[in-house]
């Protein structure tokens, strides 16, 4: 596995080793061990799984102390823009966001530690999205940012016609509203 640093402190990308032959391929999508090599000790409790359609955008979504998470995240199908915003108090980066396009076919992975608010915009017709957290979902301890906060300036790469978000995403507070860790 390849590690490669992002524009922010603790979010990484991760590159795994790829075996191709006639036949297809074949990689290791996890291993404990080389993780905690690379990135650090980090113990995953639940793995999710997400369907979703061109133009959907999840997020931006955290859960409030002591229910944070974070996450390992991927594409198995298709091909997303994984967005993250540091809302770590006293950070040099905080307010700022780092984007990452995954997809199916560089089987790139994506660590968020705790501390950001996570969402993801569907660039393909469809896509398999999955991810490792450290810790269990809290119903009722959720927090999150509006997408289109216009002073965290992020650019989805889906016009504003096609974007398909729920209405509970819609209703979520502006960044200088928001929670911070």
């Amino acid at each position: 596995m390849n590690l490669i640093k992002t524009a922010i402190e603790g979010v990484v990308i991760l590159e795994p080793r790829l075996f191709r032959d006639e036949r297809g391929y074949f990689f290791e999508s996890f291993s404990q061990r080389e993780f905690e090599e690379k990135v650090g000790n980090v113990h995953f409790v639940q793995d999710n799984e997400s369907r979703s359609v061109y133009g959907v955008i999840r997020g931006l979504h955290y859960q409030l102390p002591p229910y944070g998470q974070s996450k390992l995240v991927r594409v198995v199908k298709g091909n997303v823009l994984d967005v993250n915003v540091d809302l770590r108090k006293g950070s040099p980066t905080f307010g700022k966001h780092v984007a990452v396009e995954l997809s199916g076919e560089n089987k790139r992975q994506l660590f968020i530690p705790r501390g950001f608010a996570h969402g993801f915009a569907v660039l393909s017709t469809e896509v398999i999205f999955q991810y490792k957290c450290d810790n269990y979902y809290a119903p009722g301890r959720e927090g999150g940012i509006r997408f289109d906060d216009p002073e965290l300036g992020i650019d989805w790469r889906i016009p504003p016609e096609d974007m398909l978000c729920s209405e509970k995403d819609r209703q979520l507070k502006s960044f200088r509203e928001c929670f911070v860790f």
